[in-house]
């Protein structure tokens, strides 16, 4: 027996509709500029749940060195156990996006085992894609508490197995519902020795990539879950109860999923307006100064805080390292760009009227409202409003 999909009452069903109408919001604007949305900010939007997914392990990064990872490129900011950690991620999580449009994909245990050996294959002590050989105990680092007990090894490959025919079964809950189902399931089983967390996170996403109806980049929490780890692991707590409950209802961890992914969805909605205008703002300096549109992709990078690297620049315009060059020195001479470094190990930061930009465009770090207070104000007659939307 795994946790079973709890039954959702009439303000559980008004949150997810609340949550379809932001992604479809969202889905309107990846349509009408796709070489925008589907560049910058999937790429940003993918580097921040990179950095959130691990930071709750305790594997951390700037954003812009994990921009960078997402690039294939090494940080030297970053030492190496952590580039490793974070590579192996990014792999996992670049298999999980592109199996959104697979038509021939078969989730099965040999998926979510090849999945846990990218993300941890950088150390083989941690049995990467082999399920547990023995018990494992959650403990909470500050005093050593043992907060968790998995089920025993024994019984891991039957509930895996259960779990697998469970989501595969499974047609008629919500794609969101139905990952935090996978989510908290992978989570309480615990089946490997390490990177279960990770895992868990990983399969809730290739459960909305596989069903949703937006880029399911563009759908992961993992960023909200590395701004709320705290909360994160205090329902967990709650749920399990300190060992493998399944008969215990699984409701407040399906409502703390949806709370997630409406403001996460709050905040996408807030970031993609921000970038909308800078992106007006690149357009005009462009315009103004009779540049080739190619470079606005780099001054898009810098204006929000990303290096700008020649590689790069050639890799993403399909230019000569002759026409890179003469590019970058160009933004550099009118002021837009600052060369940090010589040579090879030469990059690019915003100059002072792309830092002006970012002022003008930037948005408050604002929490977005609960989505229940939302519901219950609106069943009690005050109008419903969305966050960001008038």
């Amino acid at each position: 027996m795994i946790y079973t999909t709890p039954k959702l009452d009439s303000e559980d069903q008004a949150v997810l509709a609340l949550i379809a109408e932001q992604k479809e919001r969202l889905r309107y604007a990846v349509a009408q500029s796709p070489n925008r949305w589907t560049g910058f900010l999937r790429r940003n939007t993918f580097a921040r749940a990179l950095r959130g997914s691990n930071s709750i392990e305790g594997i951390n990064a700037s954003l812009s060195e994990a921009v960078a990872i997402v690039d294939d490129e090494k940080p030297e900011t970053v030492e190496e156990e952590t580039y490793r950690a974070l590579m192996g991620y990014r792999n996992a999580l670049t298999y999980v996006l592109q199996m959104h449009d697979d038509p021939y994909f078969d989730l099965n245990a040999q998926v979510i085992k090849s999945l846990h050996f990218m993300m941890l294959s950088y150390d083989l002590t941690k049995l990467p894609g082999q399920w547990r050989p023995g018990q494992v105990f959650v403990v909470r680092e500050p005093n050593g508490e043992t907060v968790y007990e998995g089920p025993d090894a024994e019984s891991v490959p039957t509930l895996m197995n259960e779990l697998v025919a469970a989501l595969n079964e499974d047609k008629a809950s919500d794609p969101i519902v139905k990952g935090a189902m996978a989510h908290l399931n992978l989570t309480m089983i615990h089946p490997f020795k390490d990177g279960n967390g990770r895992m868990a996170r990983a399969l809730q996403t290739l459960m909305l990539a596989r069903n949703g109806v937006l880029s399911p980049v563009f759908c992961s929490i993992e960023e909200w879950l590395g701004r709320n780890t705290d909360a994160y692991y205090k329902i967990l707590e709650d749920v399990g109860q300190g060992s493998w409950h399944p008969q215990n209802d699984a409701l407040p961890w399906v409502r703390f999923c949806l709370l997630a992914h409406y403001q996460q969805a709050a905040t996408l909605i807030q970031r993609s307006r921000a970038m909308s205008r800078a992106f007006d703002e690149i357009t005009r300096i462009i315009e103004f100064n009779n540049l080739h549109e190619r470079m606005g992709m780099a001054l898009i990078d810098a204006t929000f805080g990303y290096r700008v690297r020649s590689g790069r620049y050639q890799e993403e315009n399909q230019v000569s390292d002759v026409v890179a060059s003469r590019d970058l020195r160009k933004l550099s001479e009118l002021g837009f760009l600052m060369p940090v470094g010589e040579k090879r190990g030469r990059y690019y930061l915003a100059g002072e009227p792309l830092r002006e930009i970012y002022r003008k465009v930037r948005i408050n770090d604002v929490r977005a409202a609960n989505p229940y207070d939302l519901v219950k104000n609106a069943l009690g007659g005050s109008q419903m409003t969305l966050p960001g939307f008038r």
